[in-house]
């Protein structure tokens, strides 16, 4: 979810402003996901690069974080939402692991949209603490298969993504679900995140239902040679 700085600075707004106007945002693009029956939305909010970011502005986003976390919590227990985050959550401060505990505790039980939330993630970093609990767990070479490596990333049921949509232009996944997304399909649009309205979204689904997912073997297609 990528643009709410540029997008408050173009504004002469502080940047802050850019990711309050962010979070509005996913409540639409969550709501969106239901309508149309996405099973599970992951939403790449704090990488764990983002705690270079000036500390003023890592407080502030943390702030924002607890006021949407107590405020939806509601929401997703009317609408059946499931909340999981992935990440080295034990990098954030105490009140936010103890309400994401309690948040994502309280929605076990719901059966609707899973909502995956990375929060102080890396692709690389969940990728290198899964290896330390493999290797200390004392698995050999020849026990250990993609499923078994599977097994020891943060959410070892959490599904791969079939399309992956990133904002603002930029033309990167940044460290975003490395292993899970090897055969996603990419998406890019210059669109600021707060500006990614319900509309951008269909465009986006409507520009993945086009693509032929092969997954390494041959084209289907006449087209293919």
């Amino acid at each position: 979810m990528d643009g709410n700085g540029r997008w408050a600075e173009l504004r002469g707004l502080p940047r802050i402003e850019g990711h309050r106007r962010g979070v509005e945002r996913v409540q639409e693009l969550i709501e969106t996901a239901r309508e149309i029956g996405i099973k599970a939305l992951t939403l790449y909010a704090f990488s764990l690069e983002n705690w270079k970011r000036p500390m003023s502005e890592v407080k502030t986003l943390m702030m924002i974080l607890e006021f949407y976390l107590n405020r939806e919590l509601p929401e997703f227990m009317a609408k059946d939402v499931v909340f999981k985050t992935i990440g080295d959550i034990q990098r954030l401060p105490e009140e936010i692991r103890v309400l994401i505990r309690e948040v994502e505790e309280k929605t076990a039980s719901n059966k609707g949209l899973i909502l995956i939330t990375a929060l102080s993630y890396s692709g690389r970093d969940e990728i290198l603490r899964a290896m330390k609990k493999i290797l200390s767990s004392g698995i050999r070479p020849e026990e250990l298969t993609e499923e078994v490596f599977v097994s020891y990333l943060d959410i070892a049921d959490l599904p791969a993504p079939d399309l992956i949509i990133r904002t603002s232009g930029e033309m990167r996944i940044s460290n975003f679900l490395l292993w899970q997304g090897a055969y996603s399909e990419l998406y890019f649009t210059d669109t600021l995140w707060p500006d990614f309205t319900k509309e951008e979204f269909l465009l986006a689904i409507q520009a993945y239902q086009q693509r032929e997912r092969r997954f390494g073997t041959i084209s289907t297609r006449g087209d293919a040679f």
